[in-house]
């Protein structure tokens, strides 16, 4: 029940936002009572941190299992992107901006976990792309992956990119773009434009 109780408020959260959704709206949408809820979870807090937590503990495995796969770093970054829209498909009410405002502990560390693993799995990602002659050779590792971690939090602002303007794929598409076309070397760009052409088939 415990984990029936994480998916549905994940999903929830993520459609609605963490300050909206209550733990009457959960326990209606479930068709259980609060107090099983609160057998589980002693308040709305904890059960906001442990569905962020799960759900960037998942996310990570899932990326992580992708890089094992060793693929074109170029590939690897469309596919990666692929997982990550897949499971946040439903994100509409920006959650990121309510977490922040709402839960900013939560949102801290969250954000330290997500650094974390986005700047070390860019950081390998631009090194072997390097090593391969599809990233040119004299970037600066880490600039590359700390500037594309800083752009991602950026697009997911609702202020900077309204979503009745810009539709969350579409800001990964051009963003993830953006980035491959500032550091991809000559034979890189034939393997970026070969995959922008498929995905528009």
């Amino acid at each position: 029940m415990r984990e029936n109780i994480i998916q549905k408020a994940t999903e929830m959260f993520l459609n609605l936002g963490f300050k909206s959704v209550t733990m009457d709206d959960l326990a209606h949408e479930m068709g259980i009572s609060k107090k099983t809820i609160y057998s589980y979870f002693k308040n709305k807090h904890e059960l906001v941190e442990q569905t962020t937590m799960s759900m960037s503990e998942y996310i990570t495995c899932g990326i992580n299992d992708i890089i094992s796969f060793e693929k074109n770093p170029i590939e690897e970054l469309y596919e990666i992107k692929k997982f990550v829209m897949l499971h946040m498909k439903d994100e509409k009410s920006s959650p990121l901006y309510q977490l922040q405002k709402y839960y900013p502990k939560i949102f801290k560390s969250l954000m330290q976990i997500q650094f974390e693993c986005t700047n070390k799995c860019v950081a390998e990602n631009v090194q072997r792309g390097i090593n391969l002659g599809i990233y040119r050779a004299n970037l600066n590792v880490e600039f590359v992956s700390r500037i594309y971690f800083s752009g991602v939090m950026a697009i997911k602002n609702n202020k900077l990119f309204p979503t009745d303007i810009f539709s969350q794929p579409q800001l990964l598409d051009n963003y993830l773009e953006y980035h491959l076309r500032g550091i991809v070397t000559p034979e890189g760009r034939k393997t970026l434009n070969s995959i922008i052409n498929s995905n528009q088939e």
